[in-house]
């Protein structure tokens, strides 16, 4: 089963009227990634096995009997779960994620577990102690990350859904790399249950998929409270779909300068013709500022890499994951399987984390980062004290080539430059595919205040609607 041209309706009908069977449809699914799989690197583990549940009612759930891949940070009871890491190289889990309950009770199947930055730490899917995967637009280019074998495995057609966790960008960026749409709610709107730790005030799992709509439902099942998780909000989970094909005539759109600056000619003028769109539809477009814009990389990775510093304590060799042999003394077991296990990536971002919670550094640094955020969340504020929607580039350039950076972190982290402060304000955020610049997809970002992921997919479907990017082909996956 190639899922270029499918969505979740096209499946459901086929499902339902019996054309199609939830077994034929797992089976396929399964078949087709180990085909396609080796060409873009896009899973770590695959359910060869995989079944459907019994009794579906096809009528009821529209993500019953439909295959859906899961990034590999997040636990799933009996699917190793890995974090691409060789810390958790054999991880086998003994609970299901919240998200994954949630899935399950709607009677989504799942065939595995898709490819990523280590710990969820990069934003190119090449810190993988799998190795790299591969952008199906162009199997040179990097996927983006650190859900890039979750965008990969959309775009290149193995599924038709994908869950992600965004920490800072990481499923905007590699959906705008791979021509897909990604979305990171509002933190609070999905619980964090389950989800392996980064950076616990940052972390929000999302959804990708090729069309639109299809987040949407999938977003209607994850969405909503959680006794596990005390950061989860309890409010009401709009029907997310009623926003699908709705009228953007008197929509307030926010343009920050800043963000389009960002961006050389080609790129611009991709995005410059999305906003138009919007305009002539009836959209009210004002040019506003994020000031504090220029301060939120080293901001993110201060905050970013403390928290990560806290969270992989838990990595000791002693309870579960990789532990190293030839050790003396428990500092041994400690020292070796921590040095052995984290790849260079992680440990960077450890010892970053370290330095800026020590004694000494706390307050010149973490202190001053945590000011530093509440600025950024003011800055959103004011902008939708008067605007609905704020839109823009999601990256500053298209996929670049694998290997062109991962040597530089300096460049590396300014990737995430037009992600990172959604993440920081805790609102919601997604990339919708704009169009191309030299053959490679490059996206749309669309934000909005708090708990208003209606007026993102608004925005979103109409971008859709106008340029049809769906029906576009990733040129890398063609025979």
């Amino acid at each position: 089963m190639n899922y270029l041209n499918e969505n979740i309706d096209s499946l459901n009908k086929k499902l339902a009227s019996g054309d199609l069977s939830a077994d034929k449809l797992a089976k396929d699914t399964v078949a087709n990634i180990k085909d396609t799989d080796k060409k873009l690197n896009a899973w770590i583990t695959v359910v060869d096995d995989a079944k459907p549940a019994e009794n579906l009612d096809f009528s009821k759930s529209k993500l019953a009997g439909i295959p859906i891949a899961i990034k590999d940070n997040i636990i799933t009871n009996g699917i190793k779960t890995t974090a691409a890491s060789h810390m958790l190289y054999n991880y086998m889990p003994m609970y299901d994620a919240t998200v994954i309950s949630k899935l399950k009770k709607a009677g989504a199947t799942f065939v595995g577990k898709t490819n990523m930055d280590e710990f969820a730490m990069g934003s190119s899917t090449e810190h993988s102690y799998y190795g790299a995967t591969h952008n199906p637009w162009n199997l040179d280019k990097v996927p983006g990350g650190s859900s890039g074998g979750s965008a990969a495995a959309v775009a290149g057609g193995q599924v038709v859904a994908a869950l992600g966790s965004d920490t800072g960008g990481s499923i905007r960026q590699p959906a705008a790399f791979n021509g897909i749409f990604g979305i990171k709610p509002t933190y609070g709107r999905v619980s964090r249950w389950g989800l392996i730790a980064f950076g616990s005030s940052l972390d929000q799992i999302g959804v990708m998929t090729k069309r639109v709509k299809d987040s949407a439902e999938v977003l209607n099942v994850i969405a909503g409270g959680d006794e596990h998780d005390s950061t989860v909000s309890t409010r009401e989970v709009p029907d997310f779909t009623k926003f699908i094909g709705q009228d953007v005539k008197g929509l307030r759109v926010a343009v920050p300068k800043e963000y389009m600056e960002a961006v050389s000619g080609e790129m611009r003028e991709v995005i410059q013709k999305q906003i138009d769109a919007l305009k002539d539809a009836g959209a009210i477009i004002n040019e506003v500022s994020l000031p504090h814009t220029k301060y939120v990389v080293p901001d993110y990775y201060i905050i970013a890499s403390s928290e990560a510093s806290s969270n992989l304590q838990r990595y000791d060799g002693i309870r579960y994951g990789y532990r190293a042999e030839d050790t003396k003394n428990l500092l041994d077991v400690y020292v070796k399987s921590r040095s052995e296990g984290f790849g260079a990536e992680v440990k960077r971002r450890i010892m970053l984390g370290s330095f800026a919670l020590s004694a000494g550094s706390y307050d010149r640094f973490f202190r001053q980062a945590a000011k530093v955020r509440t600025l950024i969340c003011n800055d959103f504020d004011k902008i939708f004290a008067e605007n609905d929607v704020i839109v823009g580039p999601t990256t500053t350039e298209p996929a670049f080539d694998i290997g062109s950076e991962i040597s530089d972190p300096i460049k590396m982290y300014n990737n995430d430059i037009l992600t990172i402060s959604a993440n920081l304000a805790g609102i919601p955020a997604a990339s919708v595919p704009a169009g191309l610049v030299d053959g490679m997809p490059v996206g749309l970002q669309v934000m909005a205040k708090r708990f208003d992921e209606g007026n993102v997919f608004k925005t979103a479907d109409f971008i859709e609607r106008t340029n049809k990017f769906y029906e576009k082909t990733p040129t890398g996956m063609e025979d």
